[in-house]
């Protein structure tokens, strides 16, 4: 589930939304199914499920997109990140994983929609990679401005 069991944090790219969790998420899974690939733009969403009573905005106010007649999905309205899954009515939010300032905190251990896994998804930790720094070169990255916010208020 998560190393860190209380107080996590994080938000969108761009900084104007934030999030503060103070429990542990109920489950924190992956999910393959189309509908998670096209909010996401990657492959599958990866997605903490957080109780509404352990969960709150703490800056800014996100937008958000009915993308079933039972789910809404937030994002910021500034940068685009997408940011939560909620089924209408719901106890529950889902936080996309990669919104958290410490993302390896909230470990998947579960997948959903399985029927819709890409299927070179299986092979991506066998594939050759290289680091930032190998990929771009030092007079490459130390040009690069980030706007992106930090991982921290």
């Amino acid at each position: 589930m998560t190393s860190a069991t209380t107080d996590l944090t994080g938000g969108c790219q761009c900084g104007a939304i934030r999030f503060a969790i103070t429990a542990a998420p109920v489950r924190v899974s992956i999910c393959h199914c189309r509908m998670c690939q096209k909010a996401s733009g990657g492959p599958f969403a990866s997605l903490a499920d957080i109780r509404h009573e352990d969960f709150r905005w703490t800056r800014g106010t996100p937008s958000s997109f009915q993308s079933s007649s039972i789910a809404e999905r937030d994002f910021c309205a500034d940068c685009g990140t997408p940011l939560s899954y909620r089924r209408i009515g719901g106890p529950n939010i889902e936080i996309m994983t990669g919104a958290f300032d410490r993302p390896d905190a909230v470990v998947p251990d579960l997948q959903f929609g399985t029927e819709s896994q890409l299927g070179w998804v299986a092979g991506i930790a066998s594939m050759p990679g290289k680091t930032t720094l190998e990929n771009y070169g030092r007079d490459r990255l130390d040009a690069i401005v980030s706007r992106q916010h930090p991982d921290h208020d």
